[in-house]
């Protein structure tokens, strides 16, 4: 049996103890993330929580992401579990779950995700199935190990229930969004996604991972925040935004223009 290639680079560049970095997307329009694709980036993120970008979009970008031989992942909207299903579908390699306080959310996420008897996804692949280079018999019996999910840790519910996260079949990465658990730890005072106390949680986050060999991702709204991030123990750092790496570029430009 051949072994899937786009879908399984996510899973098996984890499984080799390598860290990815990853574009984060948030702008609607397919060609932004392709373009993206194309430099040395190891994987696309697309953000249907904040940003702007809507299923659809989504869908039609993930294709072109996976042309370019990268994977593509994918954050839903909070408790918009029904479209995890349809993400995978259509050929992203991971699926990032906003929000996931209670071990409900986290075996609702799940169940959504994987094929039976793990899972409660029903059959229906298209992309995912084409990109994997497998029959539909092998698709189905390797697409658990692929297909992969990951929790949202950024809250101080979340994080009261980190180890039974990380025990629950299906919950293979946890994703730790340092913004929205800056304003939990400091009870709504402030956002500050650098703060001690999140490199704090954050460091934690990796070591009780760590000792069930799942990964942990971080978004970094900087190079330099990712790159702390990994040195903390992240497998994973998505970098900036699109509109962000397009503004950082833009003010660049004009310094030099008009210096």
């Amino acid at each position: 049996m051949a072994k899937p290639t786009v879908l399984a680079s996510l899973a098996d560049r984890f499984a080799r103890g390598d860290s990815v970095v990853s574009a984060w997307c948030g702008l609607p329009d397919p060609s932004i993330s392709a373009i993206l694709a194309q430099e040395d980036f190891d994987a696309i993120t697309l953000d249907m929580q904040h940003g702007p970008i809507t299923l659809g979009e989504v869908i039609r970008a993930i294709s072109l992401i996976n042309a370019a031989g990268k994977p593509a992942i994918a954050r839903i909207p909070v408790g918009e579990f029904q479209n995890v299903s349809k993400l995978f579908d259509a050929g992203v390699s991971g699926v990032i779950a906003p929000m996931i306080n209670t071990m409900e959310d986290a075996r609702r996420f799940a169940a959504y995700a994987k094929y039976p008897p793990m899972g409660e996804r029903s059959w229906g692949s298209y992309g995912g199935l084409g990109a994997s280079g497998l029959d539909q018999n092998g698709y189905l019996k390797a697409a658990n190990g692929f297909s992969m999910t990951f929790a949202m840790i950024e809250t101080r519910e979340a994080m009261a229930i980190v180890d039974d996260i990380l025990a629950l079949d299906g919950i293979d990465a946890l994703f730790v969004g340092p913004s929205d658990l800056s304003i939990a730890l400091s009870g709504g005072a402030k956002v500050d996604a650098t703060a001690r106390e999140v490199d704090e949680a954050l460091k934690h986050v990796v070591a009780r991972a760590s000792a069930v060999n799942k990964p942990v991702a971080l978004y970094a709204a900087s190079a330099e925040r990712a790159k702390a991030g990994l040195d903390m123990g992240a497998r994973m750092v998505t970098v900036m935004s699109d509109s962000a790496l397009l503004r950082a570029a833009t003010q660049a430009a004009l310094k030099i223009v008009r210096s």
